[in-house]
């Protein structure tokens, strides 16, 4: 789809259904002023300006997520974990499917909470080709004009781990560029709508199990890219170190980009390496600079990564939020 024709769609969806067509320029750049504050009086032509993620892209503090289930529909269970840790967690993962329409509600509840939502966005049912193609933008519009229209700070990833093998979008069934492609399309789109108050999170798996796909060529570029995530457990038959699970990715990653780093999904199995990992997560924190923070991922998945009964991992969580006074710090 030429850009002539998207920008055509994004201007007649925006004029119909909400009564302005304030679209950005290329998706390249960021509009030159942006609202301090969501609640920005509107103008008498237009829609307030976008939020102004910049201060949470790069922020003075560091972040410390969590990814829940039932939650965010259930804050209580973000009150629950937080008394456990010690610490309220200031980033709440979201999970949607690529054909759900924008979890307004839940990203409010986030936002009131004082953290940031990361969205992850799932496209189970589209191909990525056909994304690139155009094929979804009645879909992709609504989306992002829904995410400018509530104006509050969303990380995105799309087509998380695309290096591995295990999910329909991955390497084994898409080439880089289509991911590529698709990526840049969503961008444009949202780029149309206005839709800038979105963290762009590019987002792979840990490099060690699928060493053959290469993460440069799957790389959108930094004018797409807000921050690299990254995925990676710590596992009995794995890795279990930071620097074994982590650096091989990053050491690649910075072949390419200087983008920030957010591990998006983390997690450990049980026993004494867990008590070890949460430490070590806390420790990578604070010796790098370019590392924003963690997400754990407190769910049964693949493996058990549940802390709440495991009092060594507990204290190794308490200890380490407590020595960062650079974590905790709201969103607001």
């Amino acid at each position: 789809m030429t850009s002539r024709h998207l920008f055509t769609i994004v201007t007649l969806f925006v004029l119909g259904v909400f009564g302005y067509a304030a679209l950005a320029p290329s998706p390249a750049s960021r509009p030159a002023r942006f609202a301090t504050e969501p609640s920005a009086s509107a103008s008498p032509t237009g829609p307030p300006p976008a939020y102004d993620v910049r201060p949470l892209v790069q922020p003075q503090g560091r972040y410390l997520g969590v990814a829940l289930s039932g939650a965010p529909q259930d804050m209580s269970r973000v009150d629950r974990f937080a008394d456990l840790v010690g610490s309220k967690p200031n980033i709440i993962t979201i999970y949607e499917s690529f054909d759900d329409e924008f979890a307004a509600a839940e990203v409010r509840r986030v936002h009131r909470y004082g953290a940031l939502p990361i969205v992850r966005w799932e496209p189970f049912k589209a191909k990525l080709k056909d994304i690139a193609a155009g094929r979804h933008d009645p879909y992709l519009v609504e989306f992002a004009v829904a995410v400018r229209r509530l104006n509050l700070p969303v990380a995105l990833t799309i087509a998380h781990e695309m290096n591995g093998h295990w999910y329909s979008w991955g390497a084994h069934d898409n080439t880089a560029k289509e991911f590529v492609a698709a990526w840049r399309h969503i961008h444009a789109v949202f780029a149309s709508a206005d839709a800038t108050n979105v963290i762009w999170t590019w987002t792979p798996n840990v490099v060690n199990p699928v060493p053959s796909v290469k993460l440069a060529p799957l790389y959108p570029g930094d004018a797409y890219v807000d921050w690299v995530g990254i995925d990676g457990y710590f596992t009995r038959r794995g890795e279990q170190t930071f620097d074994d699970l982590f650096g091989p990715t990053i050491t690649q990653v910075r072949k390419f980009t200087a983008r920030p780093l957010l591990i998006v999904e983390t997690g450990s199995e049980p026993g004494a390496m867990r008590r070890r990992a949460v430490g070590e997560l806390f420790t990578a924190m604070r010796k790098r600079p370019d590392l924003l923070g963690f997400v754990y991922f407190n769910q049964k998945g693949s493996g058990d990564w549940v802390i709440d009964s495991d009092k060594p991992a507990l204290a190794a969580y308490r200890s380490g939020a407590a020595a960062d006074p650079r974590i905790g710090f709201r969103v607001n």
